[in-house]
């Protein structure tokens, strides 16, 4: 089965040569996601890596949706980070975000710089229950 390209205008579109995610033998890879609005095509929380992590899930989430899976679905994520002293701040987002679900393993690295100057970005791997 070859790989599908999954793509909704519930999250920002790619700003390069990637997908915002890829299905491939019943799995899911979705692009890291920044705080990008996909209505506004502007970036949510003015530096507040809180605002901006709630932003990304919920990019996140759309391109979940649109490929049939959900947060449940994720095994495995990663976060990057330009400030590792918001770790904290960042977690307590992305603890509400897993509330209820075996929350996805999961690294989390330091970055020198992000695109578009942004604080946080996640990806994630998702399990897919049916093959799209």
């Amino acid at each position: 089965m070859p790989n599908k390209r999954i793509e909704t205008e519930g999250a920002p579109a790619a700003i390069g040569p990637y997908s915002q995610a890829v299905s491939a033998g019943g799995w899911l890879f979705c692009s890291g996601q920044i705080a990008l609005d996909p209505d506004s095509g502007m970036l949510a929380g003015d530096g507040d890596v809180e605002v901006e992590t709630r932003q990304v899930l919920k990019n996140l989430d759309a391109v979940l949706a649109q490929a049939g899976a959900t947060r449940a679905d994720v095994v495995k994520a990663t976060v990057y980070l330009t400030d590792m002293n918001e770790f904290s701040k960042m977690n307590q987002i992305y603890a509400e975000y897993f509330e209820g679900s075996a929350p996805p393993a999961r690294a989390c690295i330091q970055a020198a710089a992000l695109p578009r100057g942004v604080r946080v970005e996640i990806d994630f791997i998702a399990r897919l229950r049916e093959a799209l």
